[in-house]
């Protein structure tokens, strides 16, 4: 589950830094075609900004995912595997608690028979 939330803000971020990088991308073509800017220039700026992009995101992922493992550990939250397990062995439970209800509903039952048939 906190992992979908990880990816699920990882992926927003790197949309925001692809539309951002569009942005860039077409403002660099504009200064380009107007001749405020050479073509190798252009290129520079933009493979620059999507390099230093590349490596704040591999830091900032890097932090919020250390960040969300601290918080985690703080919680004692199971994780990953650990908790895939828990939560088959909660399913498992659930299906053996409904099996003692209906048995216990059966037993409730035949001593109620059991009762009305010994006064009669």
């Amino acid at each position: 589950m906190m992992e979908k939330i990880v990816r699920k803000t990882l992926y927003t971020a790197v949309g925001i830094v692809a539309s951002t990088t569009e942005r860039l991308q077409n403002v660099v073509d504009e200064l380009v075609s107007k001749g405020k800017l050479s073509e190798e220039e252009g290129k520079k700026v933009v493979d620059d900004v999507v390099k230093n992009t590349e490596y704040s995101r591999e830091n900032y992922e890097g932090r919020f995912r250390n960040m969300i493992d601290g918080v985690l550990a703080k919680l004692n939250l199971p994780q990953g595997d650990a908790y895939e397990k828990l939560e088959r062995r909660v399913k498992s439970l659930e299906v053996k608690l409904g099996l003692l209800a209906k048995e216990l509903e059966a037993q409730r039952k035949a001593a109620k028979a059991k009762i009305e048939n010994d006064k009669e």
